[in-house]
Order: C-alpha cells, then structure tokens, then sequence
C-alpha cells in the first residue's frame, strides 16, 4: 500500500511511464463550441459583420493549430496542411448542417423554424458536432475526433462515433440513448428515435478495422428503443422499424418491422392480483 506521503512521487513517476502528448480536453472543448458559434453567431447574440466574421475565423484556425501542436510528431501531414483542409471542407459542412435543420422542421411538427432547431435542439448539437469531428477523422487526426465527440455525449446523451459515415438529411429526435458505432453507414434522410442502438454483435478486438455495425439505407426510420446489430445487417430504403425491436439479420426495402406485444386492459376493481410492488 502507498502512503499518503509517498504518493506525489509515485503520482509523478506513473505520470512519466504513460504519459503521451495529447491536445487539452478543456481546449478542444472551447474550440468546437466557438465553431459552432461561428457557424451560428445568434445562439450566443453575436452581431454577424464580416470583419467580424474573418476576425473569428483566423482565431480559429490559431485555436486549432495549437490543439494539433502536441500531435505534431504523429501527423500524417504537417498542421498547416491539416488545417487548410479541414477549414476548406467547414462551408460544406455547413450546408449539409442547414439541409439537416431543415428536415427537423419539415418532419417535428414541434420545430417552429430552423433557428429554434439550431438554438436548443439536442439531436441538432449532437449532428452537428459528428459533422465536424467526422471530417477530422478522416484526416486521421488521433485523439481529437472522440474528445469532440464525446463532449457531445455527455452533453446531449447521444453517442456518435466520428467514424460513421451519415447522409444528408439526418434527423434525430429528442436523441437520448442513442449509440452510432464506428462502421455505421447511414444513408440520407433518415430518422432516429431515442433510445435506438446500432451497434456491433459481438465486442472483440481482432474486429478492429472490420465493418461490424449495420448499415442503414436511403428513407429509413428507427423508432424508440430498437437494436439493430451486426456489419453484415442492411435496413433496406424506405424502411420502418417499430419501436422496440431487435434486429440481427437484413431487411430488404419497404418492409415495416414490429415487435409485437399483448397488452392487457381490465378495470381495476375486477383485478385482485397485487399491483403495489416495490423495486
């Protein structure tokens, strides 16, 4: 057992054994928020002037250079590369972000615009913030994707790994509990329910690399609750899954998938069975 005084020197010689240079949890936190303040200066009251507009813009790309500067030795490319890329693909991402606020209003008779969307919407925030990260993936930056993405998580309840590949038109909807693995391939306008997993069948390391989350075609809606499982499992276009289901094999185009359930009704002065249990 270590003593407590003995501890700073134990703390300190652990600290050097596994120490890596990482970019700041806190910082990378900061920065995708004044992103998405950049792409939507009115969640935070902003006057929208276009001196404004490159001012914010150049401390960005300073922001993210020095989140990249502890990576430095592992790029791939150099961090000026890396960043020209990344904010040359921000304006298409924005695009697609504004098509996705807008099935929000087109589809939840809730969403008055796409301002309100933007504003407080959860499942818009999470979309928002795979969008990005995702592009960061694919630059194969380590480490910054998932920090980004799992602030999100934690913020929002809704957990998208930056590796899936999503479709335009991505709607989610009140969005707590869902899980979006890492080979999930989503197509466009498609709609997900709270609650929805789609996720691996099996967990083991030797799938590294492996397409072992299902896929999700064109016009598909998951409803609450439903599991979907598997790298091989294809929800064929303009499909719907009920709520509630557990879906381990493939499903070809326009099906309607249900678990089905009884319910029973009675009136309570003719059920004698004890209905007060404590869990």
């Amino acid at each position: 057992m270590i003593k407590i005084e003995h501890f700073p020197q134990y703390l300190f010689d652990q600290y050097n054994n596994f120490r890596k240079e990482v970019p700041s949890m806190t910082k990378s936190h900061r920065f995708i928020d004044n992103l998405i303040y950049f792409l939507f200066p009115f969640k935070i009251d902003k006057k929208c002037t276009l001196p404004l507009i490159d001012l914010n813009l150049a401390q960005l790309q300073l922001d993210f250079k020095d989140l990249l500067t502890p990576l430095e030795p592992i790029l791939e490319e150099s961090i000026h590369e890396l960043s020209n890329k990344f904010f040359s693909a921000v304006p298409d991402i924005y695009d697609s972000l504004i098509k996705d606020a807008q099935l929000f209003v087109d589809f939840d008779p809730a969403a008055r615009s796409r301002e309100s969307v933007i504003l407080y919407y959860p499942g818009f925030y999470a979309i928002s913030v795979y969008r990005l990260s995702h592009r960061l993936y694919t630059l194969s930056i380590p480490y910054l994707p998932r920090m980004i993405c799992e602030y999100a998580h934690s913020k929002t309840g809704i957990d998208i790994h930056p590796g899936a590949v999503i479709g335009d038109h991505f709607f989610i909807d009140h969005g707590t509990g869902i899980v979006i693995g890492e080979t999930t391939i989503i197509g466009n306008n498609v709609k997900i329910y709270q609650g929805v997993t789609l996720g691996a069948a099996s967990v083991s390391k030797n799938m590294k690399g492996k397409k072992r989350h299902p896929t999700l075609e064109d016009n598909v809606i998951v409803y609450s609750g439903s599991t979907i499982l598997g790298g091989d499992t294809v929800i064929g276009h303009d499909t719907i899954v009920g709520g509630n289901v557990w879906l381990t094999k493939s499903v070809p185009p326009f099906s309607v998938v249900f678990h089905e359930s009884k319910v029973t009704i009675r009136e309570s002065k003719d059920y004698s069975d004890p209905i007060n249990f404590v869990i």
